[in-house]
């Protein structure tokens, strides 16, 4: 079954599903890749994602330039989020390349954005969140994605389309 039949299986599964405890469903590309997404809710049209993790184990070993290639990638063909994106941080040493929104969403209230990570050093893992950070204070918060059905669909695709 390929990578969007699952997901619009597992989409029309939780429809109707409303929880504080995120729900993870995980599902499998060629290649032996690995999609997770940790949903809060869903319904017919939209969902609200937590975090998307991404595993490709071929990644856990490869050069830094294979990781730089593969951020590179994603900020060209994910054009379609609330932001752009773009690397912020090349970390050779760590093996991480560290993709932000840029700029981020600049709110009276504060600021939201999306963060990416890629690690070759971690089992060649990805995640996707977002956070925001309150005018006046420190430190930020993880928040849910709020996301169109047909979004998510172009994402995750994306996401193990570009993968090096």
């Amino acid at each position: 079954m390929s990578v969007l039949n699952q997901l619009n299986h597992e989409l029309t599964q939780l429809i109707g599903y409303h929880s504080a405890q995120p729900r993870t469903v995980t599902i499998s590309a060629t290649g032996k890749i690995d999609v997770m997404l940790d949903f809060t809710s869903v319904d017919t049209m939209s969902c609200s994602v937590l975090e998307i993790r991404v595993n490709v184990p071929s990644l856990s070993q490869s050069t830094f330039d294979k990781l730089k290639e593969w951020g590179q990638k994603l900020c060209l063909r994910i054009t379609y989020l609330l932001e752009n994106i773009g690397p912020l941080e090349y970390d050779e040493n760590a093996g991480q390349v560290l993709i932000r929104s840029t700029p981020p969403d600049q709110q009276k209230t504060g600021t939201k954005y999306y963060e990416i990570m890629l690690s070759s050093h971690s089992n060649g893992n990805f995640s996707l969140k977002r956070f925001a950070s309150q005018k006046g204070q420190s430190g930020r918060t993880q928040v849910e994605m709020q996301i169109t059905h047909e979004v998510l669909r172009k994402l995750v695709e994306d996401l193990v389309d570009t993968v090096p």
